[in-house]
């Protein structure tokens, strides 16, 4: 199934800052981990991952180091800060709002098809 790009974007911040609360790791590892815990739902590229861990940098939510583990090549490694922290138990409420909303607005139905009649239909 193919995620919107506006539903990817939105939940870019809060998915990182999770995965990095797990601990510290460096980019190719969070886009493997990114595909694991999706169930390969999302499949992200290095053209979007970069640019939001420097942007978490930037707010001060991520700090990054460049490292080279023993018998391994040069990796910057992500890690999350306090501030990430408080900001991901931030994100983690307002989605909490979101999911709600949505579970009350759509219909508890196994089909996707099932809805009342069309606007105008009626």
């Amino acid at each position: 199934m193919r995620i919107d790009k506006d539903l990817v974007a939105a939940s870019a911040s809060p998915l990182v800052l999770g995965l990095l609360a797990e601990g510290e790791t460096y980019g190719y590892a969070l886009l493997q981990r990114v595909r694991e815990v999706s169930r390969g739902e999302l499949e992200w590229a290095d053209g979007m991952l970069y640019p939001l861990l420097h942007r978490l940098e930037r707010q001060g939510w991520v700090v990054a180091e460049w490292r080279t583990p023993p018998g391994e090549r040069r990796r910057k490694y992500y890690a999350i800060t306090d501030d990430g922290r408080a900001a991901l138990v931030e994100q983690r409420r307002q989605w909490g709002a979101v999911v709600r909303a949505l579970e009350g607005a759509w219909p508890a139905a196994a089909s996707p098809a099932v809805g009342g009649p069309a606007l105008g239909t009626a």
